[in-house]
């Protein structure tokens, strides 16, 4: 086999058992990697009705086979297990450079099960692995944690992924971090790992990763790279601008949803935008592993230092959401979340509920504290006070840290909620974009973007410009394709971006030279719809009612947008929703058929 190790790490928390399992090419071609390596294990290891934060959870870190090649972002990891936020599938994908280190190591792998009875790290060096203490490193922020890992070790080289004082105290949308400001941000897969006492996870590589034809993976990686440059999105605006170069575009078009949805174009975009922060606090830009595009950035401010971000949805989810018009506020408080461990969209979303809830008399003043600043729209104290208080989970903290759905349920205001499946949304409106919004409704792991980004297709003319507001036929099937295709390049260990230039054909031509094999696009992209549909299992299996969950707030439903180029507009998602579960092949009520599960080898879950 190339491009794999055939081989998976299992590491029980609760015994110490550290064990090596080995798995075959016929397991490979069915499941690919990352996120279909996940949900097998899931599907087929734990009760999917499950207590999150229970032992009997599971948290998987897997890559893909071209993780740590040379493929263009080749670098890409997931972690897969089951969501305290949500309930459901979380599998939250990061880029840095862990992955590439972790399959450096020798491994496709880990899969952590059960609780240490105190504070851990686990140490791989190649074939050494050891679960150590960490109770010297509990209660550290990420870039603590990461500085005095690398002294402990003496390696300056080994890669970390940890978790911050949010994970440690079970934040529902906690992240795992990797090279100090990447993240594994979604679904609270941070949370889990502090459930299990695991502070970080420390790996040093020093194996080469064989492909079956060095010569015509090479060929292939340089042609692909070279789209990639050429491309005036991938070539141009990323390295230029980085991901906020989205700012201005997506606010002109009239989807920048602005106080928590109130609004679609916010009236200071321009001053947050990438231009903005390119001009005044750009260093240099910083690629992950075996990227070309290089969209990270790298800012310095006189408060903070030099630090990383903020990316696009970050700059919305502290700013025009909370209609918070101050970059360095912005800048500083996304320096703050990545220390402290937590996903920066669902930490935004969280305080916009707080922010309507107050606007509508739901919070009272007295709700929050004497020193608390109020939730009032455009407050940047709220910035400086509550990220602090949601990760330690103090004061009003502790009910932020439930996330903006619980929060809401407290308050009897779900209404203001703009999430799915109890999950925020990221930063499009989609009455804008409507296939957007179907993609928003079914996605697996709640309201996400990058499970099935339409914004390619609807706004971006990627791979061609489709009307925003056609509910087609044509438009639901697109929505299908893009998540099944984008479940096959998670599953590849790659970064999403790679479609601004390249096409479904691009990755199965990059995983045949580096794999020896011989498949067709279109066994490709099976693969890709497999893993949608067992992940959709999982969830069915979870308590998921579709005709109940695969939906959108009311708000974007029923409330016409009220200015600017998408006036008069709503999602029209029931036209487009039963037409998506027929062309899915699934029932009327949003299941799996028997003869579904069968065609795709499900019918062993």
């Amino acid at each position: 086999m190339f491009a794999y190790w055939g081989r998976i790490l299992r590491v029980n928390l609760s015994t110490g058992k550290i064990s090596e399992e080995k798995f075959d090419e016929k397991f490979a071609q069915k499941w690919l990697g990352t996120r279909g390596f996940g949900i097998y294990y899931l599907l087929k290891e734990i009760d999917p009705t499950v207590d999150p934060f229970s032992p009997e959870n599971k948290i998987i870190y897997a890559t893909g086979p071209l993780t740590g090649t040379t493929a263009p972002t080749g670098g890409r990891y997931m972690v897969i297990t089951k969501s305290p936020l949500t309930g459901y599938i979380a599998m939250a994908n990061s880029g840095g450079f862990f992955g590439a280190e972790l399959k450096f190591a020798g491994w496709d792998a880990i899969i952590v099960e059960g609780k240490a009875d105190h504070p851990v790290y686990i140490y791989i060096n190649d074939d050494q692995v050891e679960i150590r203490d960490a109770s010297h490193l509990w209660g550290k922020l990420v870039s603590e944690t990461e500085e005095k890992l690398r002294e402990e070790v003496g390696d300056k080289r080994v890669r970390i992924a940890s978790i911050g004082p949010a994970g440690e105290n079970l934040v529902r949308f906690a992240a795992v971090m990797n090279d100090e400001h990447r993240a594994a941000g979604r679904g609270g897969v941070g949370a889990v790992m502090g459930s299990k006492n695991l502070k970080a996870i420390v790996v040093r590589g020093h194996k080469r990763v064989e492909v079956a034809d060095r010569a015509k993976f090479t060929s292939v990686v340089k042609e692909k790279t070279d789209k990639l440059r050429n491309d005036p999105t991938a070539g141009g605006g990323l390295p230029k601008y980085g991901t906020a170069v989205l700012v201005n575009i997506i606010n002109q078009n009239g989807l920048y949803p602005t106080r928590n949805f109130q609004d679609s174009q916010f009236e200071y975009a321009e001053e947050q935008s990438g231009e903005a922060m390119t001009a005044k606090y750009l260093i240099r830009n910083k690629p992950c592993y075996a990227c070309p595009i290089g969209c990270g950035r790298v800012n310095k401010l006189p408060t903070v230092g030099v630090t990383e971000g903020p990316e696009y949805e970050s700059i919305w989810a502290l700013g025009a959401h909370l209609g918070i018009n101050d970059l360095a506020s912005i800048i500083e408080a996304n320096h703050l979340i990545d220390d402290l461990g937590m996903d920066t969209i669902s930490t935004g979303g969280t305080l916009a509920t707080a922010m309507e809830l107050f606007e509508k008399g739901l919070i009272k003043p007295e709700d929050l504290g004497e020193e608390a600043p109020p939730f009032r729209w455009g407050n940047t104290e709220v910035l400086h006070y509550y990220i602090e208080k949601i990760a330690r989970r103090e004061g009003f903290g502790d009910k932020l840290a439930e996330g903006g759905y619980r929060l809401a349920e407290m308050y009897n205001g779900t209404e203001y909620f703009m999430g799915v499946k109890k999950q925020e949304l990221p930063a499009y409106d989609p009455r804008g974009a409507e296939g957007h919004g179907l993609g928003y409704a079914t996605n697996n792991r709640g309201g996400c973007h990058i499970k099935q980004y339409m914004i390619s297709p609807e706004i971006l003319g990627y791979p061609y410009k489709m009307d925003p507001h056609d509910i087609s036929d044509e438009k639901v099937k697109m929505v299908i394709i893009f998540q099944d295709l984008t479940a096959l390049i998670d599953a590849a260990g790659l970064c999403l971006f790679t479609t601004f230039g390249l096409g479904a054909d691009d990755y199965r031509d990059m995983l045949n030279a580096a794999l020896g094999w011989d498949l067709t696009t279109e066994e490709y992209l099976k693969i890709g719809e497999r893993i949608w549909n067992a992940e959709r299992l999982f969830n069915l299996k979870a308590g998921l009612d579709p005709l109940k969950e695969d939906t959108l707030p009311k708000r974007l439903l029923e409330e016409p947008v009220k200015q600017g180029p998408n006036k008069g507009r709503v999602v029209r998602l029931k036209e487009m929703l039963p037409r998506y579960y027929a062309l899915r092949g699934w029932t009327e009520d949003g299941r799996i058929p028997e003869e579904k599960l069968k065609e795709l080898g499900l019918d062993e879950f």
